[in-house]
């Protein structure tokens, strides 16, 4: 559609939007559009209403993702390639996989690397996201294995490797001075609230940093394209099927980073320690039905161990400005319980320290 990208609420206009729904519902006409609801997450995301001349199957709601508003988080976002990545997975990969996403009738990128994401409302819908109280129960944790699978499997062709190497190619660098500095932060200011577990990784991170995120990149299987951030954040529950949504993290990498975060930071812990060794074989079952590349359960059980390190890197923001705000409060409390917990079980720490020598 060559036409300017909104920016804002502000351009969400009628006329803008019938030509957005337009390739998806063809003569559609957007008579007005309402903003239900506005947030400021990783994004700014808006929730619209919508009224119609001529509807043509169009939603009543949909969901609306934008870039952040702030200028220094909008910069950091950019920088990561999110909402590219995300708008390519939409507008590429997405009709090809089995897996439950987030219908998108538009997505589009602007040259300077702003976007826009016109979404399925996923609440209006009946499905569930969780506020951070609830994870996704081990009941349904195998159906969602084996759709991660389908898509690992699925996308080792090298065909299709190729096909997404342009944009979900990942440039391993060092890790960025921020979160350093800031990991340092969490650890002499925040140990009343975490593990000795969680503690100690962030020291082996900050001191060995290189060889850890060596590690992770190497992972254990072949090279295939990966949500890459698949945590009860970015899940969600339409009826007992586990949805996956929030792609900006996917990318070329290997199976591990998928398996082990779903794990630890997609399930009930409890269920996750009754159920964990059980779901890696299923996962593994499924892959070898399929036809991918065989993987041991050994060489993933120690990579699990030592992924599941990710898990600090994953929350520890969640204790510094201005991400640790009260309406997030549960969320990022439990989120980091969730890690503690698996640090423990796993003991991470000695898998780390046998890694680094």
């Amino acid at each position: 559609m060559e036409q300017p990208l909104p920016t804002d609420a502000a351009g969400l206009t009628p006329a803008w939007l019938t030509r957005a729904l337009a390739t998806r519902h063809p003569g559609v006409r957007v008579a007005g559009v309402e903003i239900l609801e506005a947030t400021e997450r990783t994004n700014h995301h808006l929730r619209l209403a919508l009224a119609y001349d001529v509807r043509a199957g169009a939603p009543e709601t949909l969901f609306c993702k934008l870039p952040p508003r702030d200028p220094e988080h909008r910069l950091r976002i950019g920088a990561a390639g999110m909402g590219a990545r995300e708008v390519h997975f939409y507008t590429e990969v997405a009709s090809g996989v089995s897996m439950r996403v987030p219908d998108c009738p538009f997505a589009a990128l602007a040259p300077d690397g702003s976007f826009l994401m016109l979404l399925e409302d996923l609440a209006a819908r009946g499905c569930a996201i969780s506020d951070g109280s609830w994870a996704i129960p081990g009941r349904l944790a195998g159906p969602a294995l084996a759709e991660l699978a389908e898509l690992h499997v699925r996308s080792e062709d090298p065909a299709r490797l190729a096909a997404v190497s342009s944009w979900a190619t990942s440039t391993r660098g060092r890790a960025p001075e921020f979160v350093l500095r800031t990991l340092r932060y969490v650890v002499d200011h925040c140990a009343d609230v975490l593990s000795d577990a969680y503690l100690e990784v962030a020291r082996l991170y900050i001191d060995h940093h290189d060889a850890i995120d060596a590690a992770w990149e190497a992972g254990v299987g072949p090279k295939t394209l990966i949500h890459g951030d698949a945590h009860i954040g970015n899940l969600f529950l339409d009826g007992d099927r586990v949805g996956f949504l929030d792609w900006g993290m996917t990318k070329i990498g290997t199976p591990m980073r998928d398996l082990g975060f779903f794990l630890t930071m997609g399930l009930e812990s409890v269920d996750r320690r009754r159920d964990e060794r059980a779901l890696i074989e299923h996962y593994l079952d499924v892959r070898r039905r399929l036809g991918g590349r065989a993987i041991a359960f050994e060489d993933v059980w120690l990579a699990h161990r030592i992924e599941a390190a990710y898990t600090v890197i994953a929350s520890f923001l969640s204790l510094v400005p201005p991400y640790n705000t009260e309406a997030r409060r549960m969320f990022t409390t439990n989120f980091r319980a969730r890690a503690m917990a698996a640090l423990d079980d796993l003991d991470t720490v000695g898998a780390l320290q046998a890694l680094v020598g």
